[in-house]
């Protein structure tokens, strides 16, 4: 930082003032390609940005009139307009990458203040610029960086605070004309879904709606301008429009998909409901659901990615199970169905009932069910307990999973690893099945309702017995999953979190026990096998010290490692 420093004094003054401007900016550029955020920022963005102004820029983003005044004093034609536009957006970028290094989560609310602002400042920037034509590529990089912001907010909860940013983003792009292209299309339609988004996160799923009908509209409207400007339609345009189509539809899907089947709390509803099961050998199209699919969308690809979005809910997590919200018979039979024929695609039947040309399962390439897509399905059957699902998607899944040479697909085999060692802890009435898994051999698993089914798991052993032995086995596979020096193959942290909570839980009643055993732990944990949960115990710390969730739960950090502590002082004592 020093010798950069050295240098923009030493040769300031001896070059001319647009040239040294620019290599300035461009030195800012290369730094943030390589992540130097802090040192971009200090040295070369804010330097430049000082020969404006020399108080905190931040005071000066709620005015527009003095923001004008302050950074374009000779108006938007000035030959430096861009340049300082850029140094006001690259700016932001650095601020909100420099607190991402910090916290990565966005766990302190002062984070949560500092993107706020940061995108507060862009969208003031982006407004400035808007009117001139010229500056179509300041706007488009505006939009890029406010949903990179706002997607990493709404994993924070903040879907309702981030939706006008995100708002603005869309409108930005409706309003300069050469964004309006068919070469942008994409892009605004990927914008459009995250404003869709944002609606259902907030509980107004009706919003979410028609907000999705109107980007259709729009996408229709620019559909028909190409039409007249242009007499061929080439392959690559069709591809365009009917991505941004597909989006657009799936967020309809979304919700159409359960409004359509409510009635009235004071309508009878005769019980006619379709057994799933007896409509398992009809041809496909077999209930309603699969009907509104088959109106929709058009091939098993897309119906299957409306399915997963349908069934997605931002409020949910994996690891802790409960029936759809809110719980009406309805709602029920929705989600039902949509997980029947979720389990049709993916298991070929509905493709080869549909008579497509192109037979698939699960692919890892553009056409077919994506192996991601695959595993989310797996974790969302799991997640509304959807146990009959659940159990026949993940043969399908890991099969697939096994096959591949990618060690990026070993993450999710472990992620399935681990929702199948947790099944019976969490249901253990439900669940008490015996099975194993074994290194390259296959097991023998007698599921619930009585079904026979198998599944295939590369590594570790286990069987079920008593609940302290299956938080062992939980508890051991876990520790081996992280122990990897591969970070790419760890499990998804939201399941590792709620894993480790778990743990951590069952945990405590047995620690409870050891230390009410008083002074005499040793003849205690011998007589009662109670090592297993010191065992256990000192698992959960070092799972917590060896991954990236430290930050998470500070007090739970402090709480297991004091707990350890104690327990060994206490053995070391007796």
């Amino acid at each position: 930082a020093n010798t950069l420093f050295n240098i923009w004094i030493k040769y300031k003054p001896r070059l001319p003032e647009w040239y040294y401007n620019e290599k300035l900016l461009k030195v800012g550029d290369s730094l943030t390609q390589i992540k130097e955020y802090k040192l971009a920022l200090l040295q070369c963005y804010g330097r430049y940005l000082q020969q404006f102004v020399s108080v905190n820029l931040d005071d000066i983003i709620d005015d527009v009139h003095q923001f004008k005044s302050t950074f374009f004093p000779n108006g938007f034609r000035d030959k430096n307009a861009a340049l300082t536009f850029h140094a006001l957006q690259e700016r932001n970028v650095c601020i909100y990458q420099m607190v991402c290094s910090g916290d990565r989560n966005l766990q302190n609310q002062e984070s949560l203040q500092t993107c706020f602002s940061v995108l507060s400042s862009l969208r003031l920037t982006m407004q400035v610029a808007l009117p001139q034509e010229n500056l179509c590529w300041l706007i488009y990089n505006g939009t890029i960086h406010i949903y990179t912001i706002c997607r990493h907010l709404m994993m924070r909860s903040q879907s309702a605070k981030v939706l006008e940013y995100l708002l603005w983003a869309s409108i930005c792009m409706e309003s300069s004309i050469p964004l309006l292209s068919v070469h942008y299309l994409t892009w605004r339609a990927t914008l459009y879904t995250a404003v869709s988004q944002c609606y259902f996160d907030c509980q107004a799923g009706i919003h979410g709606e028609i907000f999705a009908r109107r980007g259709l509209i729009k996408i229709d409207e620019l559909k028909q301008l190409e039409n007249i400007s242009s007499s061929l339609e080439n392959s690559e345009t069709k591809k365009i429009f009917k991505e941004a189509t597909l989006k657009m539809s799936v967020m309809i899907f979304k919700r159409a998909v359960y409004e359509s089947r409510r009635k009235p709390k004071s309508y009878f509803r005769p019980k006619l409901r379709v057994s799933l099961k007896e409509a398992q050998n009809l041809p496909w199209p077999r209930t309603t659901t699969e009907r509104l699919l088959t109106e929709m969308f058009d091939g098993a690809a897309a119906q299957f990615l409306a399915i997963l979005e349908a069934l997605s809910d931002s409020s949910r997590h994996v690891l802790c199970p409960a029936p759809p919200v809110p719980d009406e018979i309805e709602i029920r039979d929705v989600v039902s169905e949509l997980f029947f024929a979720g389990l049709e695609i993916l298991s070929g039947n509905s493709i080869k009932k549909q008579k497509q040309l192109n037979i698939f399962v699960i692919t890892t390439g553009e056409k077919g069910v994506s192996g991601d897509a695959a595993v989310k399905f797996v974790k969302l059957a799991f997640s509304y307990e959807e146990w009959d699902v659940f159990d026949s998607a993940i043969e399908f899944v890991v099969n697939f999973l096994q096959a591949q040479d990618d060690p990026t697909w070993k993450k999710a085999e472990v992620e399935l690893k681990l929702l199948t060692l947790m099944q019976p802890l969490l249901f253990p009435r439900k669940f008490k099945h015996s099975f194993s898994i074994n290194e390259n051999n296959t097991k023998e698993a007698r599921m619930p309702h009585g079904s026979e089914k198998k599944q295939t798991f590369r590594k570790g052993s286990l069987k079920h017995r008593e609940p302290s032995h299956d938080l062992m086995i939980l508890a051991t596979t876990v520790f081996s999953c992280v122990s990897t020096s591969k970070q790419n193959i760890q499990p998804d942290k939201e399941i590792l979190v709620d894993v480790i909570m778990f743990l951590w839980q069952k945990c405590k009643t047995g620690l409870q026990r050891i230390q009410m055993s008083g002074s005499d732990y040793l003849k205690y944990i011998h007589k009662y096998k109670a090592y297993q949960w010191v065992h256990v115990l000192w698992i959960i710390n070092e799972v917590i010290q060896k991954s990236s969730i430290a930050d998470t739960n500070v007090v739970m950090l402090a709480e297991i490692t004091l707990h350890l502590t104690a327990i060994l002082e206490n053995i070391a004592d007796s």
